[in-house]
């Protein structure tokens, strides 16, 4: 009872404020800027309140961002100063990434000794992974063409952060390159991502936080594993089955910081950027979150009513790693959460544990999505015209140079800036729209987390292997609305 009155004080209190945010924004009204701070500060009281009642995570961490959002408004300088706590949350959770990827890959392999199934999940995967991201890009190319947000933009006189000076290429493989035809190039730098992925030290990997060399040795080991005769094998596997188990348990725990990780890297978020630089660019980033919308709505969510998935409690089980993964803006930071949410989803953890850290280089829907956006937006700011065949051009190259993109913040920067470079645009541009990469990042991050989470259930339903009553359990449903 007690819930259900709490629920309706803060919708009731919520409704109002948003009214009030309103009237306050298109000045239908003269409204105090104090007046509305307070508003503010009761809300955030009534969302407290409302998360005490309920006692759940998920409500914790939603909470936390809106609070977020209010301390970045009203106390800019101290939300900037919180920066460290969200950069805790995130080193922890990277602490988790290595050993929960390599113990649930040889487990699942090794374990089960089905070697066939490994290759099956390998094709099928990369097969749904290429054909996601294309839809993707090209949901970018058409929205961006349709609302020309980049046409007329004053990018001179807007502010310009300095921009990445990472290369996507090394020192060697540039000085490699400069002994070998231009025509190539491409040739080089696809076998060079092909080497990149093998690592040449596990513990290096771990460190580095390489998700696809920790699969790859990961997958390779298992399959080695599998090979051993028994007697030999099975110490090794409860190994591996023990230390994911375990792995799983310090995710728990170490879920418990995130609503002060999020809360704080929201809060800085907000706090660093102000509101001015969104009146600025605001075609271009509501054209990322209309195309955002339209790839999940157009794409998805067909696909899950194909496969007739639970919608409902499909985005029941991945809010939690989305909330994370779109204020942390780090697809690494909701990794392990989202391994944990598909598995209780009812796919097996096998198909969870190759599919998820696969994709997180190979399935970045939304990432992909921007960057096509993005290059576009940069040609029509500087006034520079493209064809539909140049267009396609860069949309064929997006397709391979995405493949490699981290899943860490801002990663994709780099990706743009080398594919502006090539198409001879100006990186000025860019370093103009740098301003609001962050929140567009956690549109983009958000997208690569349910893409990703998708894409499990995907291959499990092909493989015959997902669980349909798993979703309708009471230990799947969170009653945190």
């Amino acid at each position: 009872m007690l819930k259900k009155q709490v629920a309706v004080i803060t919708l009731f209190t919520v409704s109002v404020a948003l009214l009030l945010t309103l009237i306050y924004e298109f000045n239908w009204f003269a409204i105090h800027p104090d007046f509305m701070m307070w508003v503010r500060w009761i809300v955030a009281s009534v969302l407290t309140l409302n998360a005490i009642v309920r006692k759940n995570l998920t409500t914790w961490i939603l909470t936390c961002l809106v609070l977020g959002v209010f301390i970045g408004l009203d106390f800019p300088n101290f939300a900037r100063a919180l920066q460290p706590l969200s950069q805790a949350f995130i080193k922890l959770v990277k602490t988790i990434v290595g050993p929960i990827l390599f113990a649930t890959l040889v487990f699942g392999i090794a374990g089960h000794s089905d070697l066939k199934s490994v290759g099956r999940m390998a094709w099928k995967s990369m097969l749904y992974f290429v054909s996601a991201t294309t839809c993707a890009i090209f949901i970018g190319l058409i929205v961006i063409n349709i609302t020309q947000a980049g046409v007329g933009v004053d990018v001179e006189n807007m502010p310009h952060e300095e921009l990445p000076k990472t290369a996507t290429t090394s020192v060697a493989d540039s000085a490699a390159m400069a002994h070998i035809s231009n025509n190539v190039h491409g040739v080089y730098k696809f076998n060079a991502f092909i080497r990149d992925t093998f690592p040449e030290n596990i513990v290096k990997a771990v460190y580095e936080n390489q998700v696809l060399q920790i699969v790859v040795f990961g997958v390779i080991f298992g399959i080695g594993l599998a090979l051993v005769e028994e007697k030999k094998r099975k110490p090794l596997v409860n190994f591996t089955e023990s230390l994911s188990e375990a792995m799983f348990k310090f995710t728990n725990i170490v879920m418990l910081f995130a609503p002060i990780g999020v809360g704080a890297a929201m809060a800085y978020t907000v706090g660093h950027l102000g509101v001015d630089i969104l009146k600025n660019l605001f075609m271009l980033l509501g054209s990322l979150y209309l195309a955002l919308l339209l790839f999940l709505g157009g794409i998805l969510l067909p696909i899950a009513l194909f496969l007739k998935i639970p919608v409902k409690r499909f985005m029941n089980a991945v809010k939690e790693p989305v909330s994370i993964a779109f204020a942390t803006t780090s697809s690494d930071a909701a990794l392990p959460k989202a391994m944990n949410a598909m598995e209780k989803f009812g796919v097996p953890r096998k198909i969870v544990s190759f599919v998820i850290p696969t994709g997180y280089s190979f399935n970045l829907d939304g990432t992909s999505l921007y960057l096509s956006l993005a290059s576009i937006f940069v040609a029509q700011a500087a006034g520079i015209p493209l064809t539909i065949g140049q267009q396609l051009l860069i949309a064929f190259t997006l397709m391979i140079t995405s493949k490699g993109v981290a899943a860490v913040p801002r990663a994709s920067l780099i990706v743009l800036i080398a594919t502006a470079d090539q198409f001879g645009l100006p990186t000025f541009v860019i370093a103009a729209i740098l301003g609001i990469d962050e929140l567009m990042d956690m549109a983009r991050t958000s997208v690569n987390v349910i893409g990703n989470c998708l894409a499990t259930v995907v291959v499990a339903k092909w493989e015959g292997e997902f669980d349909e009553e798993a979703p309708f359990r009471e230990d799947t449903v969170d009653d945190s609305l």
